[in-house]
């Protein structure tokens, strides 16, 4: 699998924030698939193969998961829960991308086995930046678990 092959899960509700997100991911020339899922239960559904992804090959795991916390249906700690009690995505590594800055939630995120936490900044150009570093880490630098 080459870089250029690792699928990114966004998992964001805010549709202004998805843009950004997606936005910044485009500006920093990312290429690789990009999966938007707009609730916690849709997040579930993907990475498990359920309701509406039920066709979706098991074995396509994503590579990086970006995940707000602020979520509809099911909340964003409760996905990153859910996600390392299961053998097939407990190695998926989790960014939590969130406008959060709340200790208890910093201290959840990690607990529950995040693998960063971090902030949005309101500013275009920080957001894009903090995007480009995350990206350049987990994509193309950090060595992704076996499938």
């Amino acid at each position: 699998m080459t870089k250029f092959d690792r699928e990114i899960l966004l998992v964001e509700d805010n549709p202004d924030d998805e843009e950004l997100t997606l936005r910044a991911l485009r500006t920093n020339h990312l290429v690789n698939s990009i999966q938007v899922v707009r609730d916690g239960q849709a997040a579930l559904d993907y990475l498990f193969c359920q309701g509406e992804f039920t066709q979706r090959n098991p074995k396509d795991l994503p590579q990086l998961v970006l995940l707000d916390l602020k979520l509809p249906k099911v909340d964003g700690l409760d996905v990153l829960k859910r996600m390392r009690e299961v053998a097939l995505t407990k190695l998926i590594p989790v960014v939590v991308l969130t406008s959060s800055r709340e200790e208890q939630d910093v201290v959840k995120g990690y607990s529950l086995g995040c693998n960063s936490y971090v902030c949005k900044p309101v500013d275009f150009h920080k957001f894009t930046e903090a995007v480009r570093q995350l990206s350049l880490y987990w994509l193309v630098l950090n060595e992704a678990p076996p499938k």
